[in-house]
């Protein structure tokens, strides 16, 4: 049963959560916008969803539940699959006798409710909840399986020990069997589940004299996840490699591979690289998830007049865009999400990557194959042959690719790709070391986009002032009066606020959040090729000249984005300075 706008307009002021003006003015919108008072109140602002919750459960005389902090017995959670509870947003927190308490987002899904009783065959009781609780109560499966998970791997460790052999030399024949061994193909497969379900990006599995570390990277941290018998290594190298299709007996030369899976969560890729170390053969596995949903420019951290340059440089026919900053700083991902952005059906859009990273309907991939002779160079060269509109090159890495590059945009292309520079300014003088012209960048760049990513803060956090060293610390590296102008100016603080009044936040761990930040965004700064920067680089100006000119333009720095996000709580001062000196 859903409440109508008549009852949460009369509770909505007899509560004073807002005044009968303001209750006018949102019925006025959502008469001319045909919506509900309810969308119109939400989508403002004035109410968040989770106070509009709490007001329906009232309302509605359903019980509401603060699940944040209650921990919840695993026998009771497990009775709703993780998946369905994650689809459905419904969690099983409470069984007394053939009742079972379910908390919800959404009690008229009645879809979910039906199919947990006929799997559960007890009688469900819906309760409401906020989305907090219900993904602190998500995070309680990885936590209840991890420890599932270690007992499992430790315990088929144990009983490879007899199979796997110690440090002798093994045919490719008993590698391939020993990679068939039941307890290998269950350790293999319990690491790939733990790794999808913690959102690991990658998986680092080193030998060492007299073990076997697994890593796990988090949020862009390394963690130790756990620790396995030397013994195992032999048998979990050769199950990674039978899935990637390397060669068994080859442990003399690095390999890579790729292989996919396809669980309850969606399908993901894994890019396996293995390396010949001193104790045996490092492998690295990269997680790249193919469900995940598309992403936005906003939703990667982009706003306000860097937002609108980089959409102004995409709506060209030619020009080049380009995306910088050290490996695992999110610049492929920003270059996807810019031609999910472009693919339309009226577009034909080719691409030549290494490797490819995320499949996209209708947008023609090509993987580099250099040991055949497929190059970048030759591949861009091919695809202009292939009549793209947009092309998108992985990475500029030599003068062939970059020379190519520039050549496709001016002959009416718009061409995406990526480059390793620390800064926006420094890919010009890059570029300018791989032998291209200076006239012609200054006619083809649109925009340069420099990157890093910071981890984000969990909803708990704790708000606290800049104390006066703190303040003359951080003036020391920025323009703290320029920064200023720019959050009022996009009304991230006051107009009277001061550096003295603005709060910043710091990590909170809860157990919902054990290290108190949980996923990262990015950072930017957004440099246009305008015509005062055009003729600086056409001088030869030093990348510290554009960048000064650039800022006088109104580019913010990442540094100056960093802080910005850390004043709107995102992220923390601590965790910009931390990527901005990687």
């Amino acid at each position: 049963m859903r409440i109508d706008d008549r009852q949460i307009k009369k509770f909505i002021i007899d509560s004073g959560l807002l005044s009968e003006k303001d209750i006018a003015l949102a019925e006025k919108k959502a008469k001319d916008k045909k919506t509900s008072l309810k969308e119109v109140i939400l989508n403002d602002g004035k109410i968040s969803e989770d106070e509009m919750r709490k007001m329906e459960a009232y309302v509605l005389g359903i019980p509401f539940v603060n699940l944040g902090e209650e921990k919840i017995d695993f026998s009771v959670l497990s009775l709703i699959p993780e998946p369905i509870a994650r689809k459905h947003n419904i969690v099983a927190f409470r069984k007394k006798g053939n009742d079972l308490e379910v908390a919800m987002l959404d009690t008229d899904d009645l879809g979910a409710i039906d199919f947990v009783k006929k799997k559960v065959g007890l009688k469900i009781l819906p309760r409401l909840t906020d989305s907090f609780s219900v993904k602190s109560v998500l995070l309680q499966y990885q936590k209840s399986l991890k420890a599932e998970f270690g007992d499992i791997i430790q315990k088929e460790a144990a009983s490879m020990k007899k199979s796997a052999g110690g440090g002798e030399e093994v045919s490719a024949t008993d590698l391939k069997k020993i990679a068939e061994d039941l307890p290998v193909v269950r350790i293999v497969d319990t690491l790939l589940s733990h790794a999808i379900l913690q959102n690991a990006s990658d998986i680092h599995i080193e030998p060492q004299e007299k073990e076997l570390i697994v890593r796990y990277r988090i949020d862009g941290i390394l963690h130790d996840a756990m620790v396995l018998p030397k013994d195992a290594a032999s048998g979990i190298t050769a199950r990674i490699k039978v899935l990637s299709n390397l060669k068994l007996d080859e442990k003399r030369l690095p390999q890579d591979g790729r292989f996919k899976i396809e669980n309850e969560s969606g399908k993901v890729s894994f890019r396996v690289s293995t390396l010949p170390t001193y104790y045996g053969e490092k492998t690295v596995m990269r997680l790249l998830k193919e469900s995940g949903g598309a992403f936005t420019l906003e939703g990667l951290g982009f706003h306000g007049e860097g937002l609108e340059r980089i959409h102004n440089a995409i709506r060209q026919k030619t020009g080049i865009v380009l995306a910088t900053g050290p490996t695992g700083s999110g610049k492929t991902t920003t270059l996807y999400t810019v031609l999910d952005i472009l693919n339309t059906p009226d577009v034909n859009i080719s691409t030549i990557e290494d490797p490819i990273e995320y499949q996209i309907a209708r947008i023609n991939q090509t993987q580099v194959k250099p040991e055949i002779g497929l190059t970048f160079g030759s591949g861009l060269r091919t695809l202009l042959r292939q009549d793209p509109n947009i092309i998108m090159v992985g990475e500029i890495r030599d003068s062939e690719t970059a020379s190519l590059a520039v050549n496709a945009s001016l002959t009416g292309h718009l061409v995406l790709s990526t480059l390793h520079t620390n800064s926006a300014s420094g890919a010009v003088p890059r570029l300018l070391d791989m032998g291209a012209e200076a006239f012609l960048l200054v006619s083809t760049i649109k925009v340069i986009v420099a990157q890093r990513l910071v981890r984000q803060l969990c909803k708990d956090k704790q708000k606290y002032i800049l104390s006066k060293s703190e303040m003359e610390n951080l003036s020391k590296r920025l323009d703290m009066g320029r920064l200023l102008e720019i959050l009022k100016k996009e009304n991230v603080v006051g107009p009277k606020d001061t550096w003295g009044t603005i709060p910043f936040y710091k990590p909170v761990k809860t157990p919902a959040c054990e290290s108190g930040y949980s996923g990262r965004i990015g950072i930017h700064e957004i440099l246009k090729m305008s015509p005062t920067v055009s003729e600086l680089v056409m001088k030869g100006a030093t990348a510290q000249a554009i960048e000064e000119q650039g800022r006088q333009e109104g580019m913010m720095t990442m540094l100056e984005d960093g802080i910005y996000k850390a004043v709107r709580g995102i992220t923390t001062i601590e965790e910009v300075f931390r990527v901005i000196s990687e």
